[in-house]
């Protein structure tokens, strides 16, 4: 048992240094999505901060607004990961990474790493908008730390389920139809850029069952509110979900090939 522990760790490592090092050899990848949180900050929480119509606990909407787009462009990183996975199968890479004794469960882990290096990178874009655009933080080391651990389990949950998506539907195409399906409803049925309290009864029960929701209350609380009473409980049902699905997407994982 310990064996297969510290293979499982070791192999997850190689396999999240393999994902990073293909971002450093391109780059270009982080510039283009540094595109899509500054038109979000810029342009709609700028125009949507003078219209002061949506309630937000006394902070800013700019203030409010920004753990939400943080959220999103970490979730709009990882949910496109199945697309590198069928990209490698077409490639012919997959079937000999699958061939290997390598554990499923580390090659799946390992991508939700290497994704979560993706959403930190997202972070630090956002946070250097906010200095621009006079967003006051609560930057401390315990805020940070906790955004990191919500980025990395943030990242890993949606990593893994575009993981399985990427099993169901097997094309590019496809992938790309479903992915861009499902990314904005889960934005919009969370409390990214309004608060769960403003919604109709029946989103609020969407909301609540998703876990961008508690991914974005949990930065909401280290970052502007400064109120953590529930950060352990958002951590807690993220690291649930984020584990479960990690065990069904290595479970689905072979099945990209087939």
């Amino acid at each position: 048992m310990l064996r297969y522990v510290s293979q499982l760790i070791a192999k997850t490592w190689v396999m999240a240094s393999v994902g990073v090092i293909k971002l450093l050899h391109d780059p270009t990848e982080l510039i283009t999505r540094a595109i899509q949180p500054i038109l979000w900050l810029g342009i709609f929480g700028e125009a949507m901060s003078r219209v002061r119509a949506i309630p937000t606990q006394g902070f800013t909407y700019l203030q409010f607004i920004t753990p939400g787009i943080l959220t999103q462009s970490v979730t709009f990183v990882a949910i496109f990961y199945g697309l590198e996975v069928i990209m490698e199968r077409d490639m012919g890479l997959l079937q000999r990474i699958l061939v290997t004794p390598t554990p499923r469960l580390a090659l799946v882990w390992g991508k939700m790493l290497s994704a979560s290096v993706r959403g930190v990178s997202q972070a630090i874009v956002i946070f250097l908008l906010s200095l621009v655009l006079h967003i006051h933080l609560r930057i401390t080391t315990y805020s940070m730390l906790g955004v990191l651990i919500l980025i990395v389990l943030g990242s890993g949950f949606f990593t893994g389920f575009s993981m399985i998506i990427a099993s169901i539907v097997k094309t590019r195409e496809r992938f790309m139809g479903i992915g861009q399906t499902i990314t904005l409803p889960l934005f919009f049925a969370s409390n990214a850029i309004y608060p769960i309290a403003i919604m109709p009864s029946w989103l609020r029960v969407v909301a609540n069952i998703n876990p961008l929701s508690y991914m974005v209350d949990g930065i909401r609380a280290l970052l502007v509110t400064g109120n953590v009473t529930r950060l352990s409980y958002d951590i807690v049902v993220l690291t649930i979900v984020t584990f479960a699905i990690s065990l069904l997407s290595a479970y689905m994982y072979p099945k990209v090939v087939i």
